[in-house]
C-alpha cells in the first residue's frame, strides 16, 4: 500500500513581503515577510491559459493552442484583527497605488521538521498587488471577516519538499 502523502490546509501560512522585484528563489528568500494571521480560507492560485483557436478550411477541424497565461486573483478570507501586523501590512499595500508588486509567500502544511533529515514544506513565491481589502461583518452570530484579493502579476515559483541540506 502506498504511503499517504495528503495533507490538510490547517497550518498553511500566507505572508506579504516588500516590493523588491524578486524573480528567483534567492531574491524571494532575501526579502522580509510579515505573516497574515487568522486566515480562514487561502483561496486558489495558478496559471490559466487563454484558448487560441484556428479552424482549417481543409479539414474543418478546430485546433486549440495555449495563449497568454494569467495567474489570476488569490482571495483570502481572514478573521478581522486590527492588531495583526500582517493584516496591517495588507492595508498599507492596498492603499499603495505606486508601481511595483509586493512579494507573496505561501507555505503549505506538508513539511516535517522532526524528520531526519528535515523535510521542508512546499513554498510558493509570487508578486502581486492588493486589489481588494473589504470588511464583511455578516450576521449577528458571524465572526467579522476581511476579504483580501491579490492580483498576481508574475510566474509562480513552487519549491517542493526536499530534505534540508
Amino acid at each position: 500500500m502506498a504511503e499517504d502523502n495528503l495533507n490538510t490546509a490547517a497550518g498553511c501560512r500566507f505572508s506579504i513581503g516588500g516590493k523588491t522585484g524578486a524573480d528567483t528563489e534567492t531574491e524571494y528568500k532575501a526579502d522580509t515577510y510579515v505573516e497574515i494571521g487568522e486566515i480562514e480560507d487561502l483561496g486558489e492560485f495558478g496559471d490559466t491559459f487563454s484558448s487560441v483557436t484556428f479552424t482549417s478550411l481543409k479539414d474543418g477541424r478546430v485546433r486549440k493552442y495555449k495563449g497568454t497565461a494569467d495567474a489570476g486573483d488569490l482571495t483570502l478570507t481572514v478573521g478581522l484583527d486590527n492588531g495583526d501586523a500582517g493584516q496591517n501590512a495588507v492595508k498599507t499595500a492596498h492603499k499603495d497605488r505606486s508601481k511595483g508588486d509586493y512579494n507573496i509567500k505561501i507555505t503549505l502544511n506538508d513539511g516535517d521538521p522532526t524528520a531526519t533529515p528535515v523535510l521542508n514544506p512546499t513554498t510558493f513565491y509570487m508578486r502581486g498587488k492588493v486589489m481588494n481589502n473589504t470588511v464583511a461583518p455578516g450576521a449577528a452570530d458571524n465572526v467579522v471577516r476581511r476579504n483580501i484579493t491579490i492580483g498576481i502579476n508574475s510566474d509562480i515559483l513552487e519549491l517542493v519538499p526536499a530534505p534540508a541540506a
